[in-house]
C-alpha cells in the first residue's frame, strides 16, 4: 500500500451491497417490487430488496440469493442485468456502502413474501409511487427512478419488452407491455407494421389464441434479434 494511503485519516473501510429494481406487469399497471426494512436503519420504511454481498459469492449470485431470502422470489428464470454502481458518500448512515444495483423484468411475478430483514415484501404501482411522493430507503428512490428510464430506453432499442410477457404472446399483449411502461397508447395497426417489419423482432409460433369474442389471434415467441432496427421510438422521443 502507498504511504500516502497508509498516513491518510481518510481512509476507511468500504462494503459492498448489492439492490435491485424488479418489475413485472399486473393487469395494465407497472410493479415494482418493494420491502419495508424490518432493521435499522430506516426501520419500516420501504426499501429495494437488497443486502450485503457475501465473501464466497459473485454480485450476480448476491443479488438472486437477496432475493429468495427478501421476498421468496425465485430468480433465475428472470431478466436481470446490472444497472450501475452508487457510492455516494452518506447514502447509507452504518458507513461507507457502494451497492450494485440491478435491474429485473419478468412475467406477472408472484406475490413476495418478506424473510430475512424485510418485515414485508410487496409490489407497488409504480404511477402510485411517483403520485405520492414516497421517499425509499438510501438512495433507493433514485436507482428506481434511473432503472425506470432504463427500462424505457430499453424497449426502445431492443426486444426486452418479450421479458414481461410470457414464452408465447399475441401482438396485443406485446403492445400493452409499451404502453403501460411508456404510458402512451400507441396505433394496434401502425405497431403491429412496425414489429413485423423489425428483422429478428419475434416470430411466429404458428399457433393461435381464441379470444372471448372476435377472431382468434397469432401467437408469437422473442426472435433472434438483440438490438432493434430501426428502433421502435416514444412519442416526441421523451421519457413518458
Amino acid at each position: 500500500m502507498d504511504d500516502w494511503l497508509k498516513d491518510s485519516d481518510e481512509v476507511e473501510a468500504s462494503w459492498v451491497t448489492v439492490d435491485l429494481a424488479i418489475f413485472t406487469l399486473r393487469g395494465d399497471h407497472l410493479m415494482v417490487l418493494l420491502v419495508d426494512r424490518g432493521v435499522e436503519p430506516f426501520l419500516g420504511r420501504p426499501a429495494l430488496p437488497g443486502g450485503y454481498v457475501q465473501k464466497s459469492e459473485t454480485l450476480r449470485e448476491g443479488a438472486l440469493r437477496e432475493l429468495r431470502e427478501e421476498a421468496g422470489i425465485d430468480g433465475g428464470a428472470l431478466h436481470l442485468e446490472q444497472l450501475g454502481a452508487y457510492g455516494d458518500p452518506g447514502r447509507d448512515p452504518r458507513g461507507r456502502v457502494v451497492t450494485v444495483a440491478y435491474l429485473a423484468l419478468g412475467p406477472d411475478l408472484p406475490v413476495p413474501v418478506g424473510g430475512t430483514d424485510a418485515e414485508n415484501a410487496y409490489w407497488a404501482t409504480v404511477e402510485e409511487l411517483g403520485r405520492d411522493g414516497t421517499r425509499l430507503a438510501f438512495d433507493h428512490s433514485e436507482i428506481l427512478a434511473e432503472a425506470l428510464e432504463e427500462v424505457r430506453r430499453k424497449l426502445e432499442y431492443t426486444p426486452v419488452a418479450t421479458a414481461f410477457c410470457a414464452s408465447e404472446f399475441t401482438l396485443s399483449e406485446l403492445r400493452t407491455v409499451y404502453e403501460v411502461v411508456w404510458g402512451q397508447s400507441l396505433d394496434p395497426s401502425n405497431f403491429r407494421r412496425k414489429v413485423l417489419g423489425t428483422t429478428g423482432f419475434v416470430e411466429a409460433t404458428g399457433g393461435q389464441r381464441m379470444p372471448s369474442t372476435g377472431r382468434p389471434a397469432a401467437l408469437y415467441r422473442r426472435g433472434s434479434a438483440w438490438v432493434l432496427s430501426p428502433p421502435l421510438l416514444r412519442a416526441g422521443g421523451q421519457p413518458a
